[in-house]
Order: structure tokens, then sequence, then C-alpha cells
């Protein structure tokens, strides 16, 4: 999406939503840069809805402010929503055509006719559905919807762009049309946006830069590399997909490498910082698996014995949950399993590279 600018567009300080007496959402500082594009990720119920409702100007928080181009916003909320542009997990359209749909917000902001001509007929052909614009919408799909919605969004030419898990209600195939539709216009307009998604795949390929909420707190925010390869907090590692987490202390320095004994185990890892504890994260799919009782080739430093608990299945992949003397999870392919001849009580060494290894000092 190009490299973000430092010039924050829109932000929130001290954003704090109470419902009842427990606050939902409790946001110190958060800022989405101009011409950037950040992805909100977070678990069921973290309050990431809420938080991009008060982004939109849609709500007004109970503490805390919102700024648009470093400004408060407060008295100038209707002004300031005709600059932005929000796409809700529902489409909401209207019992009209697809392109009375996608003119409507322009007639509202008083866009003359010949321009909502040009935008109309652009945005309907970016996002496909140019054969559909006499269509009532009360008879197209729900992807085409959705595509009518964004149409819509991105007709209104905002500075600012909200999107609430546009593809959450879509099956696969649709979704994935549409994330490589909406993944080009982002990048074609250089648009300023923030989407919440639940998929990593989708925050990594969108995101300039990825925010983790969890409990309505913004975690951490940082780079797809960053975020998803050093998570900042054991809740956020759990969430990023890194399933095995285990408590070390250090034992050893030595160049940059760091010697932990974790049980029976000694692992070692890359590191920085003069700690004495840590958390030992390994991604699934970092972890390499080898019969138990043979040489193990390679060059991973870390070769842990254990033994098989448990096999699932996952598409082509299977998750493999092993017994370390503490848990390791390894993600293989189901022919790996085949191949090596492993079930529930096989014996087995999970190998892993000291730079697959991210610590969290404790």
């Amino acid at each position: 999406m190009g490299e973000p600018l430092t010039r924050a567009k829109l932000e929130a300080r001290g954003v704090v939503v109470r419902r009842g007496e427990r606050p939902i959402v409790d946001v110190e500082s958060f800022a989405l840069r101009e011409g950037e594009v950040v992805a909100l990720i977070g678990p069921n119920g973290a309050g990431k809805t809420t938080f991009i409702l008060q982004l939109a100007l849609l709500e007004r928080p109970g503490a805390g402010e919102i700024l648009f181009d470093g400004e408060p916003v407060r008295g100038r909320e209707l002004a300031l929503r005709r600059r932005m542009g929000v796409v809700f997990q529902e489409p909401l359209l209207l019992d009209r055509t697809v392109r009375d749909n996608v003119e409507v917000g322009l007639r509202l902001r008083g866009v003359t006719h010949d321009e909502r001509r040009r935008r109309i007929a652009r945005w309907l052909d970016r996002f496909g559905i140019a054969a559909l614009a006499e269509r009532s919408a009360r008879t197209i799909s729900g992807g085409e919807a959705q595509r009518t919605s964004l149409a819509r969004a991105f007709a209104l030419e905002p500075e600012v762009l909200l999107l609430d898990e546009p593809f959450s209600a879509l099956d696969q195939p649709t979704r994935e049309g549409l994330t490589a539709d909406l993944a080009a216009a982002l990048t074609e307009t250089g648009m300023t946006a923030l989407i919440v998604t639940h998929d990593h795949d989708e925050a990594a390929r969108f995101g300039d830069r990825v925010a983790v909420m969890i409990g309505g707190r913004i975690r951490q925010v940082g780079t797809p590399a960053e975020v998803f390869g050093a998570p900042a907090d054991e809740e956020t590692a759990a969430f990023v997909g890194i399933e095995t987490i285990v408590a070390a202390s250090v034992v050893g320095r030595s160049d940059g490498l760091v010697t932990l004994r974790a049980g029976d185990h000694l692992i070692e890892a890359i590191a920085e910082g003069d700690f004495g504890e840590a958390l030992v994260c390994v991604r699934p799919e970092d972890v390499s698996l080898s019969p138990g009782g043979e040489g193990v080739a390679g060059s991973a430093r870390n070769k842990l014995a254990g033994r098989v608990q448990r096999i699932v299945p996952r598409g082509a992949d299977a998750r493999v949950e092993l017994d370390c003397g503490f848990p390791v999870i390894a993600r293989v392919t189901r022919r790996s399993v085949e191949d090596l001849g492993i079930a529930p009580g096989s014996d087995v060494v999970a190998s892993f590279k000291a730079t697959a290894v991210h610590l969290i000092p404790k």
C-alpha cells in the first residue's frame, strides 16, 4: 500500500467507552497516518466494532477525544463524517437499483451530475458490477451487495475509509475475489484506511501496520512482521497464532545467542536484552518433526524429544500436539504425517531454529 507518511490523519487519545460500569474500550493512544492502511485485529468481543464507531464519529466516547488532522472533532462531527467513508459487515443497501445505491452519498454531498456519472461508472466497473447497475439491490447476491457497498464508499473519494469486517459474511471464493479487488483499489487510490478483520492473512495482506486489540485495549501496533513474528505479550502471542508458549530461565549468553532451560530441555534463541526469565514462543509452522531414536539432520539448533499426544487434521495440514515435558505444537502436511508413520503415542523429535524463537521477557 506504499510507505506510510508521518502525519496523523485520525487519532484517538484516552478514549474510554463504558457499558454500565465496565469499560469495553480503553485506548490510551492510536493514530492512523495519512496514506496508510492499518488492519485492526482481535478476538470476538475485544471492542473492535465499538472502537471503529468512535473513529467514524457515529458514537461519542465517555472520555477522551478523537482528532482529525490534529484537531479535536467535537462540534464538527457532521461536517467531518462527510469527509469519511464507512463500510460495515452488512452492506445496508436501499431498496433501489445498484446505481442508485452508489449515487446516494454523492447526491447528499451535492456532487454535480456529470461528476456523479463519472465516479459511478468508474467504481461500478472497478468492483466488477457495471452489468448490475440497473438491477434492484434486493435481487443481487451477498458478494455483489458488498461490492456495491464498497463502490458507494470509494465513489465518495473520502479522506479516510473505515471498514468493519466487510468480508466476514461471505463464502471463501467470494471473499478471495473481493479481497483482491479491495487491495487493488486501496493501492490505486493511496487511500487512508482502517480495516477490522479477524483473518490474519487479510491483516498481513492489507496492513502497512497491524494493531491488536484485546480486552478493549490496543496491545501492540507494528508492521505485520513485527506483530506476527514478535508479539508484545502472551495474550497477543496466542491470538496471532503462536501455540508453543513455554516459561523458561536464562542459563547462558554468548554473542547474541541466549540459552534457556525449560523443563529438562535447553533452548537456544537469538535475542538481546538483560533478563533472567522469559516466555519461549514458537509458531507451529516453524516446528519440524522426525521419528524418535534416529539421528536428526538439519541446521536447527533446538531438538526436543517428545511424544505425540494428538493429531488433528486441518485441510491439507495436520496439527500435531506433543508432550516434551511441556506442550509443543507442530503444523505439518498430512502427507508428512503419513511418511513419518507417526500416531498418538509415537516418539518424535521436534526441531526448530534459534531464529524461529521469539522471547517475551518476564
